[in-house]
Parts: structure tokens; C-alpha cells; sequence
């Protein structure tokens, strides 16, 4: 059967709204062209399809071994929380009661032909399914930890969590979603406060080197904490309509939960006391953060470290004499490329143009394309596109184009790809961070952050800021910001270091936090 080569023509493709005219349907887009997710039929809930949760499960597994690298271990715990258990820790339970889906009976019965709940199946306790596991983990703890040799505990677990949230988006905030959270106990509060950090910077570290996302690390406002915790670290990203996403989470709780679950130990001395407790948490929120901070008009793009598939090559050939050699050769350089320890994915679909190809691989975001024709063989070279390469001020999409696509010697070419590669992947935090600075700015009065954010190219703020919770939640209403974090102080840039005034109250101010619109 025969193939001939054609542009970009299949009209049943998606196409992506452009992103700098409706930045919500672009993103939605992009994950329809990619075929990462779509919505269930249960609202608020997303079926993550095959692409998808294979960009979660690389995520899955340079997390997972960051954790255990720092003496984490996997476990699993109930799905449903007595309701009783919830309770116990009041602020805890405040927090998340308008978002908690609750379990009160345990029977279905058929009456007339209808399916209903059998009202004789009530339970004796409501069971809430979990929004987080903070309370039915440390009831577990309580039978696990005697005595200071029991400590630390440091446990992690894989699960899915609900949340019944009223606005979804996918990836984004929906309804059931999937997580990984550590739960970790200790025998003195300055272990527990090292446990908080060093997990803060796993996640930094994931989030610039392996997602290529650079954050900022910094504390929550007192309003904004973790309800139930002393103190909740964070790292912010900035996406490319320069809102603010909060990408990972990592609390110190003090003794509080351990109080609700009389969790005590016998440390050193022969006393009894309370442990000090940490929890920890990143989402498949990470997959949005991903297409909103590197992808673009045509689709999805991905960082090489975090892509299923970090080469496709596709054969080009017109008749079956053709077809013959191109694809012999192309087994032979998915095998060289395999023996590097690349991922490397061979279309070789009939029935299906190389354009129309070429077209679905660029919005799945797959690092690097190789094109092998008759007259590549004839040369001994390689047709190498890259996904991306970075932007160079007044040049033309047509002329981007033709810098992504070069031909190179066959050995060459095989050898230079894992360099390529870690170039893609440098180059897409570099674009990222240059980014965030051009869309960051340093204010010091409230016209200026009026003026900033009436802008459309509005970003990260740097203010100083002296208010109550209240009058963050005035400021929220008044231009939908909100205070993201207070930077740790070697995440402070010079130009927005030192003391101040709060932009609001004129009180004396120790050093800047970062407003911005978030999602």
C-alpha cells in the first residue's frame, strides 16, 4: 500500500483556539487535541485517558523515588473515614466539611422495577469518603507508635481523594482527583519542621528540573493554611496568562493531630508525650500545570523528562518497493534509540497520510519527530524535527518552522538525540523563567497594584504586606488577587528585598509577599 507525504489537511482534527484570544478554551483545547482527559459522566470527574495518565505516572515515578530516596515508604489506608473520626479535629473537620461526600447507606433494593436506595440500610455512622487522610491515618498511628525507637514514621501513599467542588476544570479542580500524600511522625517539633522543608524542596526540585516549571517556595498566610496546621509551605508557578497555580503543599501540624488521636510515645527520658506530625501533598494538578506553562497554539508540549514518548518516527514511501526499505530502516533506528534507554514510538499506521501524523504527534507534545523517505536512504541522513525551539523576537511562524526541521547524517543524528533532548528540556525552563520575570513586578503603592492589574499582562506583584485575613479577602474582591505566598527569603530577588509599608495599611512591613490572580 502506498503513502504519500500531504500537509496538514485532515478537517475532522480539533483545532486549538488560539491562546492569546480565550486562554480557558485553549487550555481545554489542548487537552482535547492531546487526548489526555475528558469529562465523565458523574460531574465534576474526568476519565484521564491513556496519554494522560501516562504523563501522571512518569510524574508518579520521579516522585516516588525522590521519596524514598529521603526514607519514605508506600502504604495504603481506607478509603471511607468515620465521620466520628473527622470530628475530632475541629478545625480540620471545618475546613473541609462543605467540600466532604458522605456515605449513609450501604444497600441498593429493587421496588417495582426501580433501583433505590434500601432505606433499612442506613449505617450506624455516616462514612465520609476522603478528602485527605489526616484523621483516619493518625487514628492507625495511635496502634503503630510506642516509643521514641518508633519514630520516625515516614509514610506516603498513592490515592484518589473527593472533593465536591462546585466549579471544575479538568486536571485543574475536579471533584475526585488523584494524589500522593505523606503522612509523617516525629519526636521533636525541630524534626518534623526539617521533615516540612526538605519535602518542599523535593517538590521545588521536581517542579524546575524534571517539570521544568520554576516556582517559588514560600509560607501561607495565617488564613490561607491547611486547616489544622501550624504552618503551610508552598511552591507557586506561574502560567502563561501569568495567573499563579499553588502546585505543592507541605504542612507542619504541630501536636494537633496527635492530641485528636491520642498518639503519644515514651521518648528518651521514660516520659510520655505527643508527636509532632507532618503532611505533604502534589496532584494531578501537575498535569495542568504542565500544558499551561509550555504549551501553545498547536498543542501540547512537554518537558523530554516528563513525555511518554520522547521520539516518533514516522515512514515516508510511495509504493511497496518503497515501503520495504524505509521500513527496515526505521526498525533499525528504533532499536539504536531503544538501546539508549529512550522511549521511542514507531508509526506505522496504514491508511493514514504523514501529514495527518505528523499533525497528532506535535499535539501530543512528543519531544522530537523523525521523518525517514527514499530520498533520506539515498543521503544517509535523518530528518529531525524538534517540537519546539525557542522564540526569536519578529520572526514568523513559517520561519520558526523551517529552524525546527533539519537533516542530518543517520549516525549523527542517533547519537545527538539525548542531547537534544536535554537541551528541549533546559531551554523550556529557561523560556519559563524568562517568563515569569517579564510578567513580575515590584509594587510599592495601592494605585500601582490598581494600575498593574488592570493590565492584561499582569502577573506576580512583589508588595509589602502588613494585613489581616479580612483584608485579604478585601483586596480578593476588590482585584481578585490574593496573597499566593511570603517567599522564603532566599527566594526574594534583590530588587524586592528589604523593609517597607503594607500597600493597604501603611503599617511597618518586614519583607514582600507575592498577589496575583490564581486559579
Amino acid at each position: 500500500m502506498s503513502q504519500q507525504p500531504t500537509a496538514k489537511t485532515a478537517s475532522t482534527e480539533t483545532s486549538v483556539t488560539p491562546r492569546a484570544t480565550d486562554y480557558a478554551q485553549w487550555y481545554l483545547d489542548v487537552i482535547k487535541r492531546a487526548d489526555l482527559a475528558e469529562h465523565s459522566s458523574v460531574r465534576g470527574c474526568m476519565v484521564i485517558k491513556p496519554h494522560g495518565y501516562a504523563i501522571w505516572e512518569k510524574m508518579q515515578r520521579e516522585l516516588d523515588d525522590r521519596f524514598k530516596a529521603t526514607g519514605h515508604v508506600n502504604a495504603y489506608f481506607p478509603l471511607f473515614i468515620p465521620l466520628s473520626l473527622l470530628a475530632k479535629e475541629e478545625q480540620h473537620a471545618a475546613g473541609f466539611a462543605k467540600e466532604c461526600a458522605v456515605v449513609t447507606h450501604h444497600r441498593l433494593k429493587s421496588i417495582d422495577g426501580k433501583v433505590v436506595v434500601d432505606p433499612e440500610s442506613k449505617l450506624e455512622e455516616p462514612l465520609v469518603i476522603r478528602p485527605t487522610s489526616e484523621t483516619i491515618i493518625w487514628d492507625t498511628y495511635k496502634g503503630w507508635i510506642q516509643s521514641y525507637r518508633d519514630l520516625p514514621l515516614l509514610i506516603n501513599q498513592w490515592a484518589n481523594v473527593v472533593r465536591w467542588e462546585m466549579r471544575t476544570r479538568l486536571f485543574l479542580r475536579t471533584a475526585e482527583f488523584l494524589w500522593q500524600e505523606g503522612h509523617t511522625a516525629h519526636a521533636t517539633e525541630k524534626e518534623a519542621l526539617e521533615e516540612t522543608y526538605r519535602i518542599l524542596d523535593v517538590y521545588a526540585d521536581f517542579a524546575e528540573n524534571v517539570a521544568a516549571v520554576p516556582v517559588i517556595k514560600g509560607h501561607k498566610t495565617s488564613g490561607e493554611r491547611f486547616a489544622g496546621a501550624l504552618d503551610t509551605l508552598c511552591i507557586e508557578g506561574m502560567m502563561q496568562d501569568g495567573k499563579a497555580l499553588q502546585m505543592g503543599t507541605s504542612h507542619y501540624l504541630g501536636q494537633n493531630f496527635a492530641k485528636s488521636s491520642d498518639v503519644m510515645f515514651l521518648n528518651k527520658d521514660g516520659q510520655r508525650e505527643y508527636v509532632y506530625a507532618t503532611s505533604w501533598g502534589v496532584s494531578t494538578r501537575l498535569v495542568g500545570a504542565l500544558i499551561m506553562t509550555h504549551s501553545d497554539d498547536n498543542g501540547l508540549v512537554l518537558p523530554p523528562k516528563l513525555a511518554p514518548i520522547h521520539v516518533v518516527i514516522v515512514p515516508i514511501f510511495k509504493n511497496d518497493a518503497e515501503k520495504a526499505k524505509v521500513l527496515e530502516e526505521a526498525g533499525k533506528v528504533v532499536a539504536e534509540l531503544k538501546a539508549q534507554g529512550l522511549a521511542v514510538k514507531l508509526d506505522d499506521r496504514e491508511g493514514m497520510m504523514p501529514g495527518a501524523k505528523y499533525y497528532e504527534w506535535e499535539a501530543k507534545g512528543v519531544p522530537v519527530r523523525i521523518e525517514i523517505g527514499p530520498k533520506d536512504l539515498e543521503k544517509g541522513s535523518l530528518c529531525v524535527v524538534r517540537r519546539f525551539v525557542l522564540e526569536v523576537p519578529g520572526e514568523t511562524e513559517q520561519d520558526q518552522r523551517k529552524r525546527k526541521k533539519s537533516f542530518v547524517p543517520r549516525n549523527e543524528a542517533i547519537a545527538g538525540i539525548k542531547p537534544l533532548l536535554d537541551t528541549m528540556q533546559r531551554e523550556l525552563l529557561e523560556r519559563a523563567r524568562a517568563f515569569r520575570t517579564k510578567r513580575s513586578a515590584v509594587i510599592n503603592t495601592l494605585a500601582e497594584f490598581e494600575s498593574y492589574f488592570a493590565n492584561k499582562d499582569a502577573g506576580f506583584a512583589w508588595v509589602h504586606w502588613a494585613g489581616t485575613h479580612e483584608q485579604e479577602d478585601e483586596m480578593a474582591k476588590r482585584f481578585e488577587t490574593t496573597v499566593r505566598c511570603i517567599p522564603l527569603p532566599d527566594q526574594i530577588p534583590a530588587e524586592a528585598k528589604g523593609t517597607g509599608t503594607c500597600i493597604l495599611t501603611g503599617q511597618p512591613s518586614q519583607q514582600r509577599v507575592i498577589m496575583a490572580r490564581a486559579y
